[in-house]
């Protein structure tokens, strides 16, 4: 007889068949009623165990956590909550599971000890309908660039530039951290290193892409990135993972296109494949959101926000046009942000861009044109507008709730203005001369954007931490698993 996971037993429309299923056990009722998950589903599936026909030893052995294989005959439920139930005929311990020490009991448990515990949090209905969400959507992310003509590439995780000119790098070092070699200078001598020179963990893999979009067309990366930033904030990890599309002949217009209809895509695609997570995930919000002052409420439920952005057309607007909106605001004129706008110049903040989107517009908002001091080096420089001020072919995409999902640009293609910001920020050629060959042999126009993966998997989740959308977080302090 084929093990049928609990998922496919649930679809059934057959009943009045023997099954069997192997999981693990969430409860075990009355010493009766067996509530069984294999990770396939939200929903666990019930096995009706008649106490006579069992050895009571292996009953006791019946608890939370353990591990069990049942055959049975499958029939329509007797109770309410389940479409179908297991008679249970016989069943076997797989796996014992010490109930008085298992971290997972059968009750709420916050978020800061499960985090504790998450090599076992997905034992828990809002961990594994997070875990499934986000295998969906990574599947969402390779099939729609697949589709689309885009061939994968893997970008290197040791690298020895820094493609966003932060500096806050992780070090990758096989140097003796007591005793390193030193120049006579009295710096360390990274020459004696394993690759000849200093190399960091790699934050973002857009530069190396951009050298295969030039030769293959249309490319992207999904890996992981790294950044060292002290930062202990909801919304900020070490180590996560980033989807960056590079695209040859593509225009800034066209990178907002393919941006737009990349993400409608991707969620529609939840929406289609993981109701079951999605409902209950929403479920959980609601609950949450009733604890709340009504202010602080949203408006939308998690599933009407994923509508929201793939059902309507996503507003363009400039940075110069976004900066006036907002200046002239009532939240801005009472004080009501904490960051007031006054100038064009100002670096735009969460509650601005949600400001745009979820009040003004009501509607996905891609902002463009943004001032060159605060982009990176490698955007394309615009021509100055009337009042001398330089901009750059630079977007961010805004959702309602979250502010920036993803941001991206026109690359600069000429040659001589590359080498010119490049100088103003002392950036080396020499480390870049591989990048700078790119606008000597063959330039074109060329765009791309990146997408932090945790990010939409909260918008996605509903979940406030990006601890929560992660399988094992890596966060200053934090290295544990």
């Amino acid at each position: 007889m084929t093990t049928k996971t609990v998922a496919e037993l649930l679809a059934q429309n057959v009943t009045t068949q023997d099954v069997t299923v192997k999981g693990w056990v969430r409860t075990f009722r009355a010493n009766r009623f067996i509530a069984l998950n294999d990770g396939s589903t939200i929903n666990n599936i019930q096995c009706v165990v008649d106490f006579e026909n069992f050895d009571e030893a292996l009953l006791k052995r019946v608890t939370t956590g353990a591990a069990i294989h049942v055959t049975g005959e499958l029939v329509e439920s007797q109770g309410k909550g389940q479409s179908f139930e297991i008679v249970v005929k016989t069943l076997e311990i797989l796996g014992d599971s010490d109930s008085e020490s298992y971290p997972i009991q059968p009750k709420k448990h916050s978020f800061e000890f499960l985090r504790e515990n998450a090599h076992l949090r997905t034992r828990t209905n809002t961990f594994s309908a997070i875990m499934r969400l986000r295998s969906s959507l990574s599947f969402a992310v390779h099939k729609y660039f697949n589709e689309n003509g885009f061939y994968n590439m893997h970008t290197p995780i040791i690298t020895g530039s820094d493609a966003e000119g932060a500096g806050e790098m992780f070090r990758v070092s096989t140097l003796d951290q007591k005793k390193p070699p030193l120049t006579e200078d009295g710096n360390i001598d990274h020459t004696k290193n394993f690759f000849g020179k200093d190399t960091n963990l790699t934050v973002s893999g857009q530069l190396e892409a951009e050298t295969y979009a030039m030769s293959l067309g249309k490319v992207y990366t999904f890996g992981p990135t790294f950044r060292a930033e002290n930062s202990n904030t909801s919304r900020h990890l070490s180590e996560f993972w980033m989807i960056e599309p590079e695209v040859a002949f593509m225009d800034l217009a066209g990178n907002m296109d393919l941006a737009e209809d990349f993400m409608k895509s991707v969620l529609s695609y939840i929406l289609d494949n993981n109701q079951d997570d999605l409902e209950f995930l929403e479920k959980r919000l609601l609950d949450d959101e009733k604890t709340k002052p009504q202010l602080e409420r949203s408006e939308l439920s998690l599933i009407e926000k994923i509508k929201f952005v793939v059902d309507n057309n996503f507003k363009r607007v400039s940075y110069t046009e976004a900066i006036d909106i907002l200046r002239n605001c009532k939240p801005n004129k009472k004080k009501k942000f904490k960051y007031i706008i006054n100038e064009w110049g100002a670096d735009l903040q969460s509650e601005h861009e949600r400001f745009l989107v979820e009040k003004h517009f009501k509607c996905p908002v891609i902002l463009f044109d943004y001032p060159a001091n605060i982009k990176a080096f490698y955007m394309r420089l615009n021509e100055p507008d009337n009042e001398g001020r330089e901009t750059v072919r630079a977007m961010d995409v805004l959702f309602p709730g979250i502010g920036e999902m993803a941001g991206g640009s026109q690359r600069e293609e000429r040659l001589d203005v590359l080498k010119e910001k490049m100088k103003a920020l002392d950036i080396s050629e020499e480390e870049l001369w591989w990048y700078l060959d790119l606008r000597k042999y063959g330039s074109a126009v060329h765009s791309g954007f990146g997408l932090g993966f945790e990010r939409l998997v909260m918008f996605v989740t509903g979940m406030g931490n990006i601890r929560d959308v992660i399988p094992y977080p890596r966060t200053p302090q934090n290295a544990e698993f």
